[in-house]
């Protein structure tokens, strides 16, 4: 088992042992991809065995994805600031001891409380982890965290299996009962095989800025309830319950960059969010990445809508595409010395932006739409799979020992971009009497976006071999 000198840990060099810390941060990082999913397909049975509405039970989807969003940033700042193993073990503690409450629940409203404080252990699992691959892995740090790109398909496809099987054999409570010896395990090998983070001297860890962190999250909050009431359906572009949530989320992000363009210590650096190289960056990843993720999450919805496909069939197709993912991400994440960034992400861009104009066209002579549909999606996952590494090494090869806010920040960018989408697209379906056929032209417009943003390419700093 190969081994390199690691960070300073209580004073002394020691050896890392790459392979059991990767696999460490590997498995958390798939546990949080499978609960991201898993969850969805207990809605009904939870519904049931809570007695509640759909609506309450889709909250408890709902406010994991807005206390994750909300908790990114910080859970970056908290790395740097504190260490990445510190953060990152308690960021997994968090997770599993709220999944054993989410399970243990009895009543709607407490498991809705309960999946935000999991959302927010959760949330601190990509900042540390970065943190930890890019600290203690040496010149092979590239490739580790390329390899991150292949993780999240991975429990992106198996979530639903396993909660179908759960509910089907055991009960909703499974879903989250899950997590917990997973989480136990990874919380041993962590105490065991992560080093301690090295010692920092007061002066050098910075203040934690409340009101740069305050002013934030409260733009975020406030930005997702806005997408979240608009996706609705019901809910009117002018109605007090969109527009309130939309102008505070707008004020709130305003008054964020002026306070950290004149703060002396800012929450997060101006230069990280929209300096030379990093703006493109995080412009590529809300688009090629956050865009994409979003519309590739109503493959199945558009599958049922136009071509009258069954839960099944519609479903299979995000297999598909995953599948690429994977391969095309580490095959990516192997060249990418060879190729650079630049190559990858113009190459993936344009393959993505095929993959959506095959999803909006009929058939082919000869093929059955779920063939069609299943190619289609393929090529989507191949594109997102050879974005994946460039993307992620990017910003981190500028700024390595920001990696844990570079991480926060990217996977905010995908977060937020694929719930405004799904927002804003499920909000115009909502509207439609040919849901079908209006979202074969949002695959339309997302295909000429994505084409219209590769110059942005030319300004991601272009980088050859490890940094």
């Amino acid at each position: 088992m190969s081994t390199v000198s690691g960070t300073p840990c209580d004073h002394a060099a020691q050896p890392v042992r790459r392979v059991p810390v990767f696999t460490i941060v590997a498995m958390a990082l798939l546990m949080m991809s499978v609960d991201s999913t898993i969850v969805a397909t207990a809605l009904g049975s939870l519904q049931e065995g809570l007695g509640t509405s759909i609506n309450w039970a889709g909250w408890t989807i709902t406010a994991y994805s807005l206390g994750f969003v909300l908790m990114l940033p910080i859970s970056g700042k908290l790395s740097e600031r504190y260490g990445r193993r510190r953060v990152f073990l308690g960021s997994v503690i968090a997770f599993t001891a709220a999944s054993l409450c989410c399970g243990l629940a009895e009543d709607i409203f407490v498991l809705i409380a309960l999946r935000a404080v999991q959302a927010a252990g959760g949330a601190g699992f990509t900042p540390s982890a970065t943190g930890i691959i890019v600290d203690h892995f040496g010149d092979a740090r590239d490739r580790a965290v390329s390899l991150f790109g292949s993780i999240f398909p991975i429990g992106a496809m198996i979530g639903p299996i396993f909660g179908g099987l759960f509910v089907t054999y055991w009960s909703w409570r499974g879903v989250f009962f899950v997590n917990v010896p997973i989480g136990v395990a990874i919380i041993v090998l962590a105490l065991r095989y992560i080093p301690r983070d090295r010692p920092r001297a007061r002066e050098t860890r910075g203040g934690m800025d409340a009101a740069g962190m305050v002013l934030l999250g409260a733009g975020l909050l406030a930005g997702m309830l806005a997408a979240s009431y608009l996706g609705e359906g019901k809910t009117r572009a002018w109605s007090p319950a969109f527009v309130v949530p939309a102008v505070v989320a707008v004020a709130a992000m305003w008054a964020f960059f002026r306070h950290i363009d004149r703060s002396a210590d800012p929450f997060i650096a101006p230069r990280l969010i929209r300096g030379p190289g990093f703006g493109p960056v995080n412009l590529i990843n809300t688009s090629y990445g956050g865009i994409t993720n979003g519309v590739v999450t109503l493959i199945p919805l558009y599958a049922a809508s136009r071509y009258g496909m069954d839960a099944l069939d519609s479903g299979t197709l995000l297999i598909a595409q995953g599948i690429a993912a994977i391969m095309a991400s580490v095959t990516a994440a192997l060249a990418l010395r060879r190729t650079g960034h630049r190559l990858p992400l113009y190459a993936g861009g344009i393959v993505i932006a095929v993959g959506m104009l095959l999803l909006a066209l009929e058939p082919a002579p000869g093929m059955t739409p779920y063939a069609w549909l299943a190619g289609s999606a393929f090529l989507v996952g191949a594109g997102r799979g050879m974005i994946n590494p460039a993307s992620r090494n990017a910003g981190l090869q500028l700024a390595p020992e920001h990696s844990s806010t570079l991480a926060a920040l990217r996977t905010a960018s995908l977060q937020v971009g694929s719930i405004t989408t799904v927002s804003i697209v499920t909000a115009i379906l909502a509207r439609s009497a040919d849901p079908g056929g209006v979202q074969g032209w949002v695959y339309v417009a997302v295909a000429l976006l994505l084409l219209a943003a590769l110059p942005l390419i030319t300004r991601v700093p272009e980088h050859h071999g490890s940094w």
